[in-house]
């Protein structure tokens, strides 16, 4: 089988858009810009909004440390 031949399961990319959107929420929330949170975080600008979107596989601990600025639980970014 070659790679490009293997799709996406459902449940990992609607889970990759849950914390996309969470993400998004809560930066607004803290009233960030996603050029001033990216900063932040040492990320680019473009990679934070392909994470918001839900393009982005994110590791656990990419996942703690946008919990972290953005002060909350990770949890509460896998939660819909």
């Amino acid at each position: 089988m070659r790679r490009d031949d293997v799709k996406v399961s459902g449940v990992n990319s609607e889970l990759q858009k849950t914390v996309g959107r969470r993400v998004r929420e809560r930066r607004l929330a803290a009233g960030l810009s996603q050029e001033a949170m990216a900063e932040s975080l040492g990320y680019h600008r473009t990679y934070l909004g392909s994470l918001e979107r839900g393009e982005r596989n994110l590791t656990l601990a990419s996942l703690e440390q946008l919990a972290a600025r953005l002060g909350v639980d990770p949890l509460d970014l896998l939660r819909d």
